[in-house]
């Protein structure tokens, strides 16, 4: 249930074109719904101005697609993250509507799409080819929460170059998600150069001693940079919330 969809039912009670009986019918599974195995949180939306977002790994495709036709019956866009390709290929045949981002192992289905919101671009910058999976992750949910998204993509410190080249198109942006793995040294780097907000991503690429991504996890938390905010490994959905609660700070939601 969106917060654009309560407030037109309101409307229509204040404008006597519906009754109240029918507004609370039409409310009813507020605040949340209870599937059983799921609880859907109706809620969410009022709560954080952003719908809530499925886990895809380790639920089965039967229980996602309850899930999805639910969203989508309360008003919402479904996206799912974690979703593997043959477990979106289920999807697909029951919810036609899906579009599949295999880079990003993200399926989403927008009923409605996102308003631009915020004070500017989120730009997405990864130090290698490599990141790319977990910064099309952030990307993706950034555009679906209502950012406008650039992309910088193999930027990393083996070759600084290519970093100080683009830095006129990095000061433009308001909220950096930088994407690293092997040492994950890019986020401090970028932060000693640059005044905006900063969310490092460590992924799970590099050889033995990265440890699936703890090595640059450790790196981003012990960054000699000031003011950096370091997410879980290959947490792509939760850099693009953090971006966009950021790029949204002082901006009122559901006014008009």
């Amino acid at each position: 249930m969106t917060e654009e969809r309560i407030r037109e039912i309101l409307e229509r009670v204040a404008a006597g074109r519906i009754t109240p009986a029918r507004a609370i019918a039409a409310l009813r599974d507020l605040p949340f719904e209870d599937l059983g195995f799921a609880k859907i949180d109706r809620h969410r939306t009022l709560r954080r101005g952003i719908p809530e977002v499925v886990f895809g790994e380790g639920k089965s495709a039967a229980q996602i697609i309850a899930i999805g036709r639910r969203v989508i019956a309360g008003g919402s866009n479904l996206v799912v993250t974690r979703l593997a390709p043959a477990k979106a290929r289920d999807l697909k045949r029951r919810l036609p509507r899906l579009r599949y981002h295999p880079d990003a192992q993200l399926g989403a289905i927008v009923t409605k799409r996102p308003r631009p919101l915020g004070h500017g671009v989120v730009m997405v910058i990864t130090a290698g080819t490599s990141d790319m999976p977990v910064a099309e992750e952030a990307a993706l949910c950034a555009e679906l929460f209502g950012n406008r998204v650039a992309r910088l993509y193999d930027v990393g410190v083996a070759g600084l170059h290519r970093l100080t080249s683009n830095l006129g198109a990095i000061r433009g942006a308001s909220v950096l998600i930088v994407v690293a793995g092997m040492e994950g040294a890019l986020p401090s780097v970028v932060a000693g150069l640059l005044d905006k907000p900063v969310i490092a991503v460590p992924t799970s690429v590099g050889y033995g001693t990265a440890l699936g991504g703890l090595a640059a996890l450790f790196g981003m938390l012990n960054a000699c940079a000031s003011g950096i905010s370091v997410v879980n490994i290959d947490n792509g959905f939760g850099a693009a919330f953090a971006a966009t609660l950021i790029n949204r700070v002082g901006l009122e939601r559901g006014a008009g």
